[in-house]
């Protein structure tokens, strides 16, 4: 028997080159650290803290368990944010989906390894997708023996960039589908944010190209130490692990990136926005008009995403729904809306025995997720016909608008807004009004009653609802759509959807490969 050798040819070559890049790129490992139970501050603790303290004194003056301020302008809610960093005495605890690089990161970044110099334990749990090609830092920043930082659904592999992450996830793409959505913020267990806002430039109003409208809740009462709670619960949990353990950093890496971030700062310290930032008050609390009521924490069980898919109402929004009374009014301001053929069934149902629905999304200019959109849009004009009245935001807004809704600065505005109102109940969190928040993701919100604070939403509604802001979509005797809208002082309407051919197309390759369970 003869034996052929035969050589590579140049694209064999090239392949097992490619491969043996592609295994570099996906190469992981984990690391032995240890993994401490922790638990957040007490509340007779809490109380002798300065936040403690003040949050106590104004509850003092109500009969109000709780008291909520709406941050709906971008700067006022990433200084509130800078100002509980630098007010915490004890401890912070920092929960986000996504952790993006730039100006407002940076400083938050610098301010939490300054807090841990002063004494106070940070802790950063961040989804694992949200912490993706920034490993390194985030180890370095965990150097730090006062700051734990943990990440959430973690894969071992392909860390360093999001093309190898997904390639990585293609092994379990349903584990890897579901996220940990929630965004909380907890000062010394006194003063909570909850809303909308990840970390980025584009959720305060500091981005140059594009920024989100979005909103958050400041809260302080009874409902603060159950959104601690629920921080102590993923935390703990087994899907919660140190970001050491993917990232082997110098034991002193977090001097390097203090070091970096401060000569960061120095060079940028002029910039407009930090300008802006160093006029608000250091020595005041992160609020300046309390509305006072009774709020409930609400949020998904960690394991949701290790477990198998949940019946609807074993999720937030069965919690949301039990035992609402839904006579007058529904408002829903939702970033991304997927309302699925079960979800227009109910609504139009509402709409039928009279109960105003009133719905603002983004428009197909403004939606950073067109296959989103096309789920939607086919829905539209079951809902007009039902009554239900639509808007949709513009992607660029009329000169002069209200800031509260606008985002001032930019050349291009999305809503990032996830607000239900329920007559005199209004609940604003992480939630979207989509299959993935409902299904894939955990998240969190708070359910307010208060008189005076559905009075500010409806305000902040009725200026996102202006045809200055929005598109209002309409049907006419023909049941054709169109968009009204105002634009240099006169009323106008569109007869064909505004939106690049490029948009059009994604929504309808996902309505037409039917993604809306996935979205």
């Amino acid at each position: 028997m003869t034996t052929i050798m035969m050589m590579p040819s140049p694209y064999r070559w090239l392949l097992w080159l490619g491969l043996l890049v592609l295994s570099g790129l996906l190469a992981g490992c984990t690391h032995a650290v240890v993994r401490e139970h922790h638990t957040a501050l007490a509340p007779s603790d809490a109380r002798n803290t300065w936040l403690g303290g003040q949050a106590h004194q104004a509850l003092a003056e109500q009969s109000a368990p709780d008291g909520f301020a709406l941050l709906a302008d971008g700067k006022e809610a990433f200084a509130a944010r800078v100002r509980l960093i630098r007010q915490a005495q004890r401890e912070l605890d920092i929960q986000t989906y996504l952790l993006g690089d730039g100006q407002t990161t940076r400083l938050i970044l610098a301010q939490l390894i300054k807090a841990a110099e002063e004494g106070v334990r940070v802790r950063l749990l961040v989804d694992d997708i949200g912490a993706v090609g920034q490993g390194d830092r985030l180890a370095a920043l965990a150097s730090h023996p006062g700051i734990y930082v943990r990440v959430y659904n973690p894969l071992p592999v392909g860390r360093g960039h999001m093309f190898t992450r997904v390639l990585a996830s293609v092994v379990n793409p349903a584990q890897q589908h579901r996220r940990m959505h929630n965004k909380l913020w907890v000062a010394d267990s006194s003063v909570a944010i909850v809303g909308g806002r990840n970390l980025g430039d584009e959720y305060f109003d500091a981005n140059d190209s594009r920024n989100f409208a979005d909103l958050d809740f400041a809260t302080i009462g009874d409902v603060v130490p159950e959104l601690s709670r629920s921080f102590d619960m993923y935390w703990n949990h087994g899907l919660a692990q140190p970001i050491e353990r993917y990232h082997r950093v110098a034991d002193n890496a977090w001097l390097t990136l203090k070091t970096e971030l401060e000569e960061w700062l120095d060079d940028n310290a002029d910039s407009q926005y930090f300008t802006e930032l160093r006029r608000q008050p250091r020595d005041s609390p992160p609020w300046e008009t309390l509305h006072w009521g009774e709020g409930r924490a609400m949020w998904d069980i960690p394991g949701k995403l290790s477990s198998a898919t949940p019946e609807w109402r074993e999720t937030l929004l069965g919690d949301l729904t039990e035992g609402i009374e839904l006579n007058e009014r529904l408002v829903i301001i939702s970033a991304y809306f997927v309302p699925t053929e079960w979800g227009v069934k109910n609504l139009t149902e509402l709409a039928d025995r009279g109960v105003a629905v009133e719905i603002i999304t983004n428009s197909l200019e403004s939606t950073d997720a067109a296959v989103v959109h096309g789920a939607y849009a086919p829905w539209r004009e079951t809902l007009l016909a039902h009554g239900v009245t639509l808007f949709e935001l513009r992607p660029e807004q009329e000169a002069g608008t209200d800031e509260d809704m606008a985002v001032p600065g930019a050349s291009a505005s999305a809503l990032h807004i996830k607000a239900l109102s329920f007559d005199d109940q209004l609940f604003v969190g992480s939630f979207n009004a989509d299959p993935r928040s409902i299904y894939w993701n955990t998240e969190i919100g708070v359910l307010a009653r208060s008189e005076s604070l559905m009075q500010a939403f409806n305000d902040l509604v009725a200026i996102g609802q202006e045809p200055s802001l929005s598109y209002r979509v309409d049907l006419t005797p023909e049941r054709e759509l169109n968009w009204h809208l105002e634009r240099d002082g006169e009323m106008e309407v569109l007869t064909a959807e505004p939106g690049s051919f490029w948009r059009h197309f994604n929504a309808w390759l996902s309505h037409t490969l039917k993604f809306e369970r996935w979205l």
